[in-house]
């Protein structure tokens, strides 16, 4: 007798592959922040950028890469919550609403650095130098827990959903696993003042985070989820608010 294979087994795979292909464009996508470290470079480092001379427009490109960022920051909390929810909805929910978190941050120092901006445009003048000096201070601190602090937990979060789920290959969760526990103490120490703002402790975190986050958007696009996890899930309904999937 043949047999077929039963829809409800078919449809769920083609979604999850759609799913996989959306949540890793948007990780991709949040690397187009990385030319803003020099488009930005000036008003973080020029003391004097509000009185100084010349054009605003590598600011305000970097302002809006970084809107981008956010909202793909946003993107991918929603496109994989769905999926990560089978093996444990309450981290899923933890993850999407630190997501959310970080691109408030970062959205928080898009506004600095406009106001920043703004206040050049107006000539405000040598009087402004020290409302400069406050922003820039403030868009330190958004950076730092916006692009550092924040993007750690994530990886906590996330990292530990897919490494106990299999919807990844677990060389890449682990990744992020161990580069999240020391770029936070790099910012925790930084935060209190422990070491400047660069450390090494924060340049491993950060490079750890990159491989795992990145390595995850090109696999999400050119493989997608393990179809014999994403079927596991998808049989065993899991989902728990407390517990594990297993």
């Amino acid at each position: 007798m043949i047999t077929t294979e039963p829809e409800t087994t078919k449809v769920p795979l083609v979604s999850h592959r759609k799913t996989s292909l959306a949540a890793g464009t948007f990780y991709l996508l949040t690397f187009v922040s990385i030319p803003t470290l020099f488009l930005c470079d000036r008003v973080q480092t020029d003391a004097g950028f509000i009185t100084g001379p010349g054009p605003d427009t590598l600011v305000v490109v970097g302002g809006l890469l970084e809107v981008i960022v956010a909202l793909a920051c946003i993107g991918t909390g929603v496109a994989l919550y769905p999926v990560v929810k089978r093996q444990n909805e309450g981290v899923a929910l933890g993850f999407v609403g630190a997501r959310i978190l970080e691109a408030g941050a970062i959205f928080a120092g898009v506004a600095v650095l406009k106001s920043i901006v703004t206040l050049r445009q107006a000539r405000a003048g040598e009087e402004a130098l020290i409302t400069g000096q406050a922003l820039l201070a403030q868009h330190a601190r958004t950076t730092l827990l916006g692009q550092s602090l924040i993007p750690a937990f994530n990886a906590l979060l996330l990292g530990s959903l897919m490494y106990k789920s299999r919807l990844l290959p677990r060389a890449l969760p682990v990744f992020g696993l161990i580069g999240a526990p020391l770029l936070i103490a790099g910012a925790v120490g930084m935060l209190f003042g422990l070491w400047g703002p660069v450390s090494p402790l924060a340049g491993f975190g950060a490079l750890f985070l990159a491989i795992w986050e990145f390595g995850m958007g090109i696999w999400l696009v050119l493989r997608g989820f393990n179809p014999d996890a994403v079927a596991r899930l998808t049989a065993t309904g899991t989902g728990t608010r407390g517990g594990t999937g297993r």
